[in-house]
């Protein structure tokens, strides 16, 4: 019994120093999404990033304003007056849009002036002619008498429609200028 007792401790002493074996509680961990898919993430990320820049600024981009001739611009501005009464303010109106159009289709210097400065101007403007000139500054000149004359006109001057027959001949004179040649200008 001696004996016995006396190799108990040994067995106890060696049961302790022997480890059992370890087996893992889990498997071995596959690779995470980013590992497996990072390319693409990030290729992906940047085609989103230009698809959306794209369309921001399409939808953010202004819009492109279509420029009208100015003979247009005068015809359809006229038209609009046609029926109106004949006042101060439409002969004003009249009068504005028809040193509009001379401006922009004869390249004059673009300015407020007088009618008396504008009729100069027109003048000596070589592409008008003397007398396209002459009946541009025919037709202000009246159209200030009647707006700033204290008596009532005896005959409606039909503004709108005069603008409008003047509009058409500059066409033809610019129709004219188009026509001729380097050296003949």
């Amino acid at each position: 019994m001696f004996l016995l007792l006396s190799a108990l401790p040994i067995c106890v002493e060696a049961d302790t120093n022997a480890l059992p074996a370890l087996a893992p509680a889990y498997g071995e961990l596959p690779p995470t999404f980013w590992e497996q898919h990072e390319s693409t993430v990030i290729v992906a990320g940047f085609a989103f990033l230009a698809v959306a820049f794209l369309f921001l600024r399409g939808l953010l981009r202004p819009e492109t304003k279509v420029i009208l001739p100015p003979e247009v611009v005068a015809r359809e501005a006229m038209t609009r007056l046609l029926r109106q009464p004949e006042d101060g303010k439409r002969l004003s109106e009249v009068s504005q849009i028809l040193r509009g159009y001379v401006v922009t289709a004869f390249e004059l210097p673009p300015g407020e002036v007088t009618t008396t400065e504008f009729c100069t101007a027109v003048a000596g403007h070589e592409k008008i002619g003397p007398a396209l000139a002459k009946a541009i500054s025919e037709f202000l000149r009246e159209c200030d008498r009647r707006k700033f004359s204290t008596a009532p006109a005896a005959a409606p001057l039909d503004a709108a429609t005069g603008a409008l027959e003047l509009v058409a001949l500059a066409e033809k004179r610019r129709a004219e200028l188009r026509g001729q040649t380097p050296a003949e200008k």
